[in-house]
């Protein structure tokens, strides 16, 4: 497992103390370097660099490595002096980018310098005592970064590294990054054709691919169904909205940062929608409803729009542009704890589904002391939230309470899936509202004729289609079970010459059965064929000789054995059914 650097104090100062190695090393290669920041990161540090004309190329880490550890061998020990702001701005007068950062300081803040060797460079601290103890290190990549993030400013180079205390741990963490890259849904997505993306598009607007809409359908129609026997609507509703929607919704006061600007079309003021529940509560608003009607279900698969800061795009896990699988549940009081359970026990019968087991629940709640972000009203958030608790423990769920991460109108449930590798990921969430169907003047008339108003339960159990794609690519390293595979079967003829016909009947009659199939009729050796076949994952390869023509069967092997199987069409078709059902 991946261990968090930066929340480890031990392995926090080791790498502090790696980065300030790395740039004496940098120094010693290149003496004209300036340096801005070395921050511990998640994954080790980094430091940014500016090399003027020079440029480090990731074949230049070894190289950098070497005086690292020729350094390192050297021993010196590391000192820690504290400087007067007059003082600090002498001592690093000739150095731009620490003028900078010490100009920023605060006049009451220490400051302080370590110094090791013939090197010295402003530091919060604490280092190690001596570079001796840093031996344990690699270099990881080099890219770019602009000065202060701002791509107004210069662009630096940031090195990448990360450093432990013995070789075992280093070598553990360096699997794990190469297991990592292996699973990388990016690099999945790129090699077999799921998604794509381009700059006359946009950052974080990923085209989805022939393959991933296959992918994305199946994602779909099996939700939809679980959803359907459950007794959703589901609805189709527009991608923006009015200004004025959001300021009802409470949205524009406590989201806006989050969405795209604002366009004005003949005096109309539109936004791209960034959730769907507005749009939701009208549809419930549409018509009277008797308590008899609840609950309603309102169901939809919608894309929608939010402001991702360019730095924290991701693939298809953080994008700007997304399709939820978003539900909105309409109740009466006596109806939450009911509909609640139901949500939850849908999350785990998917997650069962999907093979997903390493997961927990987080039960978000509202800061009490934060009367900006959260709706006053402490008997409804006090009712609000005892209910969901009610909920996890009539279900024997554990769970934990992260205080100040609800929505501003409810508390919310998340639960947060650890994937084969990386941080953990937020998939499914339901939040119990209490504020939305007040702001917009939502009913229902009890059993008694008087008017009442609903409580709202928003909910999403794949989260997005997008991130959950992103975590099934790399739990499943893009070996996709059957049902979900973009092409099911593959079929190679080992000779077109004498086996293509053959090949081409069996293709039809996989498609008229609603497989779906490739023909593989390339003129290309059949081991080169069937070698792609097990790189694209394919779960099922069918080869076709002579054989195979002259018993009216087929040979298939099924991705990831060695076993080559022969049967007749009829019974593989029987096989392919049971496994997809």
């Amino acid at each position: 497992m991946l261990k968090n650097i930066k929340e480890d104090s031990n392995l926090n100062i080791i790498n502090h103390s790696c980065a300030h190695l790395l740039a004496q090393a940098v120094k010693h290669l290149y003496p004209k370097a300036l340096f801005w920041v070395g921050p511990v990161i998640e994954e080790g540090f980094y430091y940014d660099i500016d090399l003027g004309a020079d440029v480090i190329k990731d074949t230049d880490l070894e190289k950098i490595e070497k005086e690292m550890k020729k350094i390192a061998k050297d021993g010196k020990r590391i000192y820690r002096e504290e400087l007067t702001k007059e003082e600090a701005l002498e001592r690093f007068k000739n150095d731009p980018y620490k003028i900078d950062l010490i100009n920023n300081m605060d006049n009451a803040t220490v400051i302080s310098c370590y110094t090791q060797g013939d090197f010295i460079d402003l530091c919060r601290g604490p280092h190690v005592d001596s570079v001796k103890l840093l031996k344990h290190f690699k270099l990881l990549k080099v890219s770019g970064a602009y000065f202060k993030g701002d791509s107004k400013n210069k662009m630096l180079q940031r090195i990448y590294g990360v450093c432990f205390e013995n070789e075992e741990d280093l070598k553990e963490h360096l699997n794990y990054l190469e297991e990592a890259k292996l699973r990388d849904h990016r690099k999945i997505g790129k090699e077999q054709e799921i998604y794509m993306n381009h700059d006359l598009v946009g950052a974080g607007m990923p085209l989805w691919l022939p393959n991933g809409a296959i992918i994305r359908k199946q994602l779909e129609n099996y939700i939809y169904k679980k959803e359907n026997k459950l007794g959703y609507s589901h609805v189709y509703t527009p991608c923006v909205g009015t200004v004025d929607l959001y300021k009802t919704s409470g949205h524009w006061d406590h989201y806006k940062e989050n969405m795209f600007p604002m366009m004005k079309i003949d005096e109309e003021e539109f936004v791209l929608r960034p959730m769907n529940c507005p749009h939701h509560m009208l549809i419930y608003k549409n018509k009277l409803h008797s308590y008899r009607d609840l609950p309603i279900r309102i169901g939809e698969f919608a894309t929608d729009f939010r402001y991702e800061a360019s730095g924290a795009v991701k693939g298809l896990e953080r994008v700007r542009c997304m399709c939820q699988n978003d539900a909105h549940l309409f109740v009466t009081p006596e109806q939450i704890k009911d509909e609640f359970k139901q949500v939850v026990t849908l999350i785990l019968e998917v997650y069962k589904d999907f093979g997903i087991k390493n997961y927990k629940f987080r039960l978000s709640l509202r800061d009490k002391e934060d009367k900006e972000k959260y709706f006053d009203d402490d008997e409804m958030w006090n009712n609000a939230e005892n209910k969901l608790r009610e909920v996890l423990d009539e279900l024997k769920i554990p769970y934990f309470e992260a205080i100040g991460e609800a929505a501003f109108y409810g508390p919310k449930l998340d639960v947060e899936v650890k994937p084969a590798v990386g941080p953990e990921v937020t998939l499914s969430t339901c939040q119990l509202d209490f504020l939305l169907p007040r702001r917009f003047e939502l009913s229902y008339i009890d059993n008694n004729g008087d008017k009442q108003v609903p409580v709202v339960i928003h909910r999403a159990i794949f989260g997005t289609f997008d991130r959950f794609t992103a975590f099934i690519i790399e739990e499943t390293k893009g070996a996709f079970p059957t049902w979900l595979a973009p092409i099911q079967i593959n079929v190679i003829p080992v000779n077109n010459e004498f086996h293509l016909d053959y090949a081409k009947k069996i293709y039809s009659k996989l498609l008229e059965n609603n497989f779906r199939a490739n023909l593989d009729n390339r003129e290309e050796k059949v081991g080169y064929r069937m070698r792609e076949s097990v790189i694209k994952k394919y779960p099922y390869t069918l080869i076709l000789g002579q054989k195979e023509v002259d018993n009216n069967t087929i040979s298939y092997r099924k991705q990831g054995n060695e076993e080559t199987v022969t049967v007749s069409i009829d019974e593989f078709i029987n096989i392919i059914k049971k496994e997809i059902i």
